[in-house]
């Protein structure tokens, strides 16, 4: 999932400064064109910021389910051996 939405940010980090290269020449002059790049700028680091987190935190969460995985399956062996009188268990 980490991975999938790095893919996304980089993807609509993209396309958003594709939709803002368009926009020079017609509002070129315009006080709303200062605007609309400092909103760019502000959308374009947070998506960089969402970006770079995803990046590291793809390996860590497939190290955290590994590593629950192995705990899930030693606590099963230990339970498993446990001998519960009267159950027909151990």
């Amino acid at each position: 999932m980490a991975d999938d939405l790095h893919t996304s940010t980089v993807k609509s980090k993209a396309d958003l400064s594709l939709a803002h290269d368009d926009m020079a020449g017609p509002l070129g002059g315009l006080a709303s064109l200062a605007t609309l790049t400092a909103v760019l700028t502000s959308w374009e680091e947070r998506l960089g910021s969402v970006r770079d987190e995803c990046s590291t935190l793809g390996p860590k969460l497939r190290q955290v389910a590994m590593d629950m995985g192995e705990a899930d399956h030693s606590v099963s062996a230990k339970a498993a051996a446990v001998h519960v009188s009267g159950s027909g268990r151990g």
